[in-house]
């Protein structure tokens, strides 16, 4: 089972341009993928797949596979002893920090 995930410079989900902004939306809009590259980064450690899956939650094996396989493709993660971040994951999580604390600024406003 073969998973191809959205890459820069190829049309991806909402967008015919391949600009890398609408691939990586693309890649961390998927169902789990953010919620498997927080959990990587809170470990600090490699997990096996299971300790992934646990620290997952509900995710199902099938889906888990399919987003630890197009995490490895786009070299955001990989798997040595276990699955880690790759220095660009580990940007990636950087870089998603403002935003985040732009979404609590949000949560804030509306109440």
């Amino acid at each position: 089972m073969s998973a191809k995930g959205p890459h820069p410079g190829e049309p991806v989900r909402g967008s015919s341009t391949g600009r890398p902004i609408m691939a990586l939306f693309d890649l961390i809009g998927r169902r789990w993928t953010l919620r498997v590259i927080w959990e990587l980064d809170r470990a600090g450690q490699p997990l096996t797949f299971r300790e992934l899956r646990e620290a997952c939650g509900d995710i199902s094996s099938s889906v888990l596979t399919t987003r630890l396989r197009e995490l490895v493709q786009a070299r955001l993660v990989e798997n040595t002893t276990g699955y880690v971040l790759t220095p660009i994951g580990h940007k990636l999580v950087g870089s998603l920090e403002p935003v985040a604390r732009w979404a609590e600024a949000w949560e804030q406003q509306r109440h």
